[in-house]
């Protein structure tokens, strides 16, 4: 299979239009949360950790039920979680290039970022989190 049909295969699916929904809801879900948090906390940096982790459980619930119907458990939410280290690397170094080194707007840095860690993110759940080939 050439690159093109296994892009069409993983990314033109419904698998991976309800992931990107269901990464909008949990970028929501762990900014309020982290928004919350600042009402108790002044550690923004803590806030935002535990608006992340909380997230994340909440998309591991929504991407074992809707999108892979798998039952919960211990040992695939350790995988899902281990599954968006390389985003978070990927996202990061985006940013660092692209706003610290080549002051892009930040705006653009984020979305940049976030559109190229999708991808992904979204092999890394479904491959070795889920273990869909």
């Amino acid at each position: 299979m050439d690159i093109i049909n296994k892009a069409k295969h993983h990314f033109l699916t419904k698998e991976f239009f309800l992931f990107l929904i269901i990464g909008c809801i949990n970028t929501f879900n762990g900014t309020f949360i982290a928004w919350l948090c600042s009402y108790l906390s002044p550690y923004n940096n803590l806030n935002f950790n535990i608006g992340y982790i909380i997230g994340n459980i909440i998309a591991y619930w929504m991407n074992s039920r809707i999108i892979f119907h798998e039952n919960l458990s211990l040992h695939r939410y350790v995988k899902f979680f281990i599954s968006y280290i390389p985003n978070y690397i990927i996202q990061n170094v985006i940013v660092i290039i692209f706003y610290n080194m080549l002051h892009f707007p930040p705006v653009f840095s984020y979305l940049l970022a976030a559109v190229l860690g999708i991808p992904v993110t979204f092999l890394m759940v479904k491959i070795f989190a889920f273990g869909r080939k």
